[in-house]
This record gives C-alpha cells, sequence and structure tokens, in this order.
C-alpha cells in the first residue's frame, strides 16, 4: 500500500517562537534528504515569516484571516493542490496564533476523506512567562484560547524558561499538566530542541529520503501575523475575535530612534508586531519582530 502522507500541524498564541522551530525543523529534515512542505497562515495581508523560509520549499500561503474560521474551507483545497503538485515527503501546517487548532484537526480530517494524508501530531508552543501572566490573572479572551491550544496539543513545548525562575517554571508546568494530561512537556530557550527529541515523543516512524536513507518522520510550518488590537479589519470567531491584524505601508525611510520610542509606548493591548523596515539613518532594511 501507498504510504499516507504525514501533516503535523503546529500551534501557539502570537509571539511564542512557531517559526523559531520551524526553521529548525526545515534545517533538520533537509538534512535528512526529505522533501518538506509549509502550509503558512497569516492574520494579515502580507506573509512576513513567508520571507524567512528559503525558496526552496514549496509553500501555500493562507492569508488575511484564520484557517480555523474565515479560511477554514480553503484549508482542504490548499492542502490538496500542495499535495499533489509538489509530492513533498511531509507537511506541516502552522496556524496564526490566534487559531483553535481543533478545528484545523477538522480541516486535515475532511482533506483525509480523498487524499491520502494522516494526521501525525498537534506541536503547540507556549511561552512560559506569558502563560504564567495570564493563569494569575485567570480572565480575558487570550487566557481562554491559550488553554485551548494546550488542551489539545499531542506534546508541549514550555518555550522561554529563560524568562522565569525555577520555581515559575514548576508552576506553569504544573497548570499545563492540569490541562494537558497526557502531552509530553518539553522546556525550551528559543525552541533549542533537538529534533529528534521532540518527533521522537510524537512517535514518529521512519520515512525513505529522497537520497536513499532512512529519515525519522518531520515537521515543517507556516507563519503568523503583524496582529494586536487595532481598527482594521476584524476577523469574528468565538474564540478570537478580540484579536485584529493591522497592515502599515511605510511611503519614506523612517528615523530609528523615532521608531524605536514609538513602539515603547505601543499600548498593552498590542500582542505582536514585525516587519521590514527602511531606517533612514541606516544603509539597508531591517526585519523587525517585536514581542510586547
Amino acid at each position: 500500500m501507498e504510504q499516507a502522507l504525514p501533516v503535523y500541524i503546529l500551534s501557539g498564541f502570537l509571539g511564542s517562537g512557531k517559526t523559531t522551530l520551524l526553521q529548525r525543523l526545515l534545517d533538520h529534515w533537509k538534512a535528512q534528504g526529505l522533501r518538506p512542505a509549509v502550509v503558512m497562515n497569516e492574520l494579515g495581508e502580507v506573509n512576513l515569516d513567508g520571507l524567512l523560509v528559503e525558496q526552496s520549499v514549496p509553500m501555500a500561503e493562507m492569508l488575511g484571516g484564520c484557517i480555523c474560521c474565515t479560511s477554514r474551507g480553503d484549508l482542504s483545497t490548499e492542502l490538496t493542490t500542495l499535495v499533489k503538485k509538489e509530492s513533498p515527503d511531509v507537511v506541516v501546517i502552522e496556524a496564526t496564533g490566534a487559531a483553535n487548532p481543533l478545528e484545523i484537526v477538522d480541516a486535515v480530517t475532511e482533506t483525509s476523506l480523498y487524499q491520502l494524508v494522516e494526521l501525525k501530531g498537534l506541536i503547540t508552543v507556549v511561552d512560559a512567562a506569558h502563560l504564567l501572566e495570564l493563569y494569575r490573572s485567570q480572565q480575558g479572551s487570550t487566557y481562554r484560547l491559550m488553554q485551548e491550544q494546550i488542551r489539545c496539543a499531542s506534546v508541549l513545548i514550555l518555550n522561554k524558561t529563560d524568562r522565569v525562575t525555577a520555581e515559575e517554571a514548576v508552576e506553569i508546568s504544573d497548570v499545563l499538566r492540569k490541562w494537558n494530561a497526557y502531552a509530553e512537556i518539553l522546556p525550551a530557550v528559543r525552541c533549542g530542541l533537538e529534533p529528534e527529541i521532540l518527533l521522537g515523543s510524537l512517535g514518529g516512524v521512519h520515512l525513505e529520503g529522497r537520497d536513499g536513507e532512512e529519515a525519522e518522520e518531520g515537521i515543517m510550518a507556516g507563519g503568523e501575523s503583524v496582529q494586536g488590537t487595532a481598527d482594521h479589519t476584524v476577523h469574528a470567531h468565538p474564540t478570537h475575535d478580540h484579536v485584529m491584524a493591522y497592515t502599515h505601508y511605510f511611503k519614506r525611510a523612517v528615523n530609528s530612534e523615532e521608531f524605536e520610542q514609538f513602539v515603547k509606548e505601543l499600548p498593552r493591548d498590542v500582542y505582536r508586531a514585525k516587519g521590514i523596515v527602511t531606517f533612514s539613518d541606516t544603509s539597508s532594511p531591517f526585519f523587525v519582530p517585536i514581542c510586547l
């Protein structure tokens, strides 16, 4: 029988570290002689994270909406087209940080009815300090969304543990275990995990690499957008109707000191900002990722 194509879902709130994990895993799979492919989702209209992924990696972009709601019906179509066109060895779907991954599971399951694909795992990346802050207040839409992302995970990466004390790390690990009694919890800094350990925790099998050598079954993922709360297009959904995306195009180079001051004064309800900025007092454009 023909082997089903392994599909993984990569979840986690804005700025948790999903794209960093994506790059580590892409490097791992390419070194194993595998051909990975990416389904990358952005709430906004610009795929900034896609610019960081090597151009040789096949990618389907789903922009301007969340694949768990407004674009959910398109996911099956995009996944099917990507598989038929590129014939990858493994696919990872990286949902926007505002997505409820259970609804993405439904879309992948739908695809499996007419395409030989198999969902192998759901990885949720957790920002340790951010979740600890939300847990202690125990309120807000973001808190409830992160609960859902954690509860349905196959494996939990407790990322950015360097930003909490040892006692706080234990506290937040206990919270993760309370919400998800089965997923393995892997502490990390900058998602610096050995791919073999992560994939082994998902029960990965062996694939035949394109160079004829065996390689473990793997992961590959997509993106998230410039997101926060802004007076722009609202993507309503029961689990994340509080999250909106706003894209601004600069008409000219900006002063770096003024830009830094602007970032410092952003309100607390802006979760994350990122973009490519040309400064008037530097020689080249910069990719600017900002976690707030």
